[in-house]
Formats: C-alpha cells, structure tokens, sequence
C-alpha cells in the first residue's frame, strides 16, 4: 500500500497543523463551486453541463482533490492508493474521449489557484502564523504536481494501447464525416450517451482537425495510393474507395492524388468545412456517375466536381429541371422532333449571346446568319414576348442545360448521353 511518503518525497503536510482540517474540511464544498466554475469558464473543453458525463467528471475530480489535501492536512502519512488509481482513470478516461494532458493540466491550474487562496484565507482566518500560510501555497504546488503526474500517467497507459483504438477512431470519423445523419431526437434520448462531436473523435483518432476537406471516391477497380499522407482518412465501403483529405490545397495533395489515380477512374469533390464532408462527397460521387468520360468503363483518370458544379448542381435536380423543361420549353413540343431540336439548339445560343443580334447566334452555331434570322422570328413567333423577360431567360437557360446533361433516370449503365 502506497504511503503519503511515497507518493509525496517532499512532504509540506507534516508541517501544517493537523487543526487545520477541521478548519478546511467544512468549507471544501464552498472551494470546490467556486473551482468548477473557474475550471468551466477558462477551459472551454470542460464547459459541459455539470449531470453530464465530462460535468461529473470534473466535479468528482475536484471534489476527491480537495479531499485528499484535507486527509494529508490530517494525517500526513495517510495511505494515497486510492487516490491515486482515481486520478489515473481520469487520465485514462481524457485520452479515450479524445482529449489532451493540456486540457487537464490547465484545469488543474486553474483549480491550485482557487484552492491556494481559500486555503490562506482559512488558515489566517483562524489565526495560524503566516508560517502556515507559506506552507500552504508550497503544499498546493506539490499537490498538484502529483495529480498532474497520476493523470498522465494513465493516458500514457491508455496511449499504449491505442493503435488499434485509433485505427477504429479513424475508421468511425470518416464514417461520420462522410454519412453525418443526425440521430432522431427519441433515439438521442432513448440512448445511453450522446454521439461524441466530430472534434472529439477527431482528436481520439489523433487526426488534427483541417480548416478544409475534400472527398475522393474511387470505383471497385481502384486501389488505395501507397503514398497516401497519414493524415488522409481512408474507408472502404461496398466495394467503394472514399478518402477524406485534409486540407486538399495545401502543397501538391491533389496533384499527388491525381498521379496516383492516373491508371484508374476517380472523382474528387470540392474543399469544403469539415462538417460539411458530406456536400464534397455528393459532388464527387456524381461527377463519377453522370459527368461524360467518368462512367465506369470509360476513360481512365481523375475529374475534379469543382469544375462542374453548375452541372452538377442540374443533374442533383433533374427532376425538378424537367418539370422546368416542361413548362418552359412547352412551345416546342407541338414540333416535328428536327425542329424542336434546331430551335432548342438556337434559343440555347441566343439566350448565351451577349446582344442576340443574328449574326453572334450565326457564329456560335456554325451556320449562315440569315438561318439564324428565320430561326430567330420562329422563336418569337412561338415564345412572344417571353424572350425579353429576365425570369424565362433564365428558366430556359436551365431547362436547356438540364436536358442536354440528361437525367439519371435516362442514363443506361454504363453511358452516358450528353
């Protein structure tokens, strides 16, 4: 059994006066509130409602601190094991929730300065020299330093055993990060815990949060770059290759990521916040499947969504584009299939013409203006004055694009029709 001497080789107790605890020991639960909340209001990490678990941690912490330093004030060679063991589950239990020794070495901090100034304030309240007082804030100092110590020593534990317990980390954030559903409100209170935040498993996953992430999927064929960064966060799922990239425009990450898919076929989306991952994923998944040259089968290589997202925003809409189609391009439906299509294909270049004079249409076309003059009068026969209006200018415009990206419902496997 661990002895106060043993734990402690510098012993300022055993020159306190033993009276001194009956002094301390009724104030110990006024130091601890006012420790709490110093602790919550310079911590941030520690600002949790005090019924929840990381609140009854803290308090259970300063509470057994306090106690500890009244028993040693008491009794100076009174056994530590207890203590001790407490205080290293605490450090186990920071490094498991994915937080750091700093955390809890800047709470304790803030709790010895608490605890030092009630303790003066006690002793010179029942008249002890100021002798007392110096042994006091000695005391403190080495108490705290023995917390600290015990505290880091399990999270070092815990930190030995912790490759396979950052693997599944990693493996749960990109899971997170990539499929972010919140839980129904009846299953959050039905559950037993709240879902860690996505800083806290990033931070048991040792994964330094990014200010920007992007999604990379890769199709079953593909294989998993050698030379990936440890901080890409890499998930396989049905088949699927997705990475999570940190901060994608730093250095040469994409162009790396580029060069190792060159053989294979890959879609990477665009940086976005981390909480956002999600968004990144969508586009690249969709720049896989709908964009021309990425169907699987067809050209090999890397397209980045953010050079489509005007197309990509179409295509995760297109049945809501094609009602617009309907609507708006509802003159040409009474045409021969032809004619439809030559004056869609017009109405396209004049509404992206800058004057929609003939001749600008003639040229984006490839035909004679005065083709683009009769084409242009059978327009305004069919559509009016509709074609001066801001509004179906650009409800047109949209309806067009969506039609010439087509629908994934029109899409065959396979191909593509653009």
């Amino acid at each position: 059994m661990a002895t106060a001497e043993g734990a402690f080789p510098h012993n300022p107790w055993r020159e306190l006066p033993s009276a001194l605890a009956g002094l301390l020991r009724p104030r110990v639960g006024d130091i601890g509130s006012e420790i709490i909340g110093t602790v919550q209001r310079e911590v941030a990490v520690y600002r949790q409602p005090l019924d929840s678990a990381l609140g009854r941690d803290v308090v259970q912490a300063t509470r057994r601190s306090l106690e500890q330093f009244v028993e040693l004030t008491e009794d100076p060679l009174a056994p530590q094991d207890r203590h001790a063991e407490f205080f290293q589950r605490l450090g186990r239990r920071e490094y498991r929730n994915g937080r750091t020794t700093d955390h809890l070495q800047a709470a304790y901090r803030a709790g010895a300065r608490v605890a030092a100034r009630w303790y003066t304030s006690v002793a010179r309240a029942g008249a002890f020299s100021a002798d007392v007082a110096f042994t006091l804030s000695d005391a403190v100092l080495v108490h705290i330093s023995a917390l600290s110590n015990e505290a880091v020593r399990g999270y070092t534990a815990a930190l030995g055993h912790n490759d396979s317990d950052t693997a599944l980390a990693r493996q749960a954030l990109a899971k997170r990060l990539l499929d972010p559903a919140p839980a129904s409100p009846a299953s959050v209170a039905s559950s037993a815990s709240v879902p860690e935040t996505l800083e806290l498993l990033a931070a048991r996953a040792r994964w330094p949060w990014p200010e920007r992430v992007a999604c990379v999927v890769a199709p079953a064929a593909a294989q998993a770059p050698t030379d990936l960064e440890d901080t890409t966060l890499t998930l396989w799922r049905g088949g699927v290759l997705y990475l999570v990239v940190p901060e994608p425009d730093s250095g040469d990450r994409l162009n790396r990521l580029r060069r190792s898919f060159a053989q294979g076929t890959a879609a990477i989306g665009p940086a976005v916040p981390p909480e956002d991952c999600a968004i990144s994923l969508r586009c690249a998944r969709l720049a896989l499947r709908l964009l021309p040259g990425t169907p699987r089968g067809g050209p090999r290589g890397v397209v980045d969504a953010s050079d489509h997202l005007s197309a990509l925003h179409l295509l995760s809409g297109a049945s809501v584009g094609n009602l617009l189609a309907e609507r708006a391009l509802a003159p040409l439906r009474g045409l021969t299939p032809g004619k439809a299509a030559r004056l869609a294909e017009t109405l396209d270049a004049l509404l992206m013409s800058w004057r929609r004079t003939a001749p600008e249409v003639a040229e984006a076309l490839h035909i004679h203006p005065q083709t683009a003059r009769y084409r242009m009068r059978q327009l305004e026969d069919l559509f009016g004055p509709r074609l001066a209006d801001p509004e179906f200018r650009l409800q047109a415009l949209l309806a067009l694009r969506t039609r010439a990206l087509g629908t994934p419902s029109e899409l065959p496997p396979g191909r593509h029709r653009g």
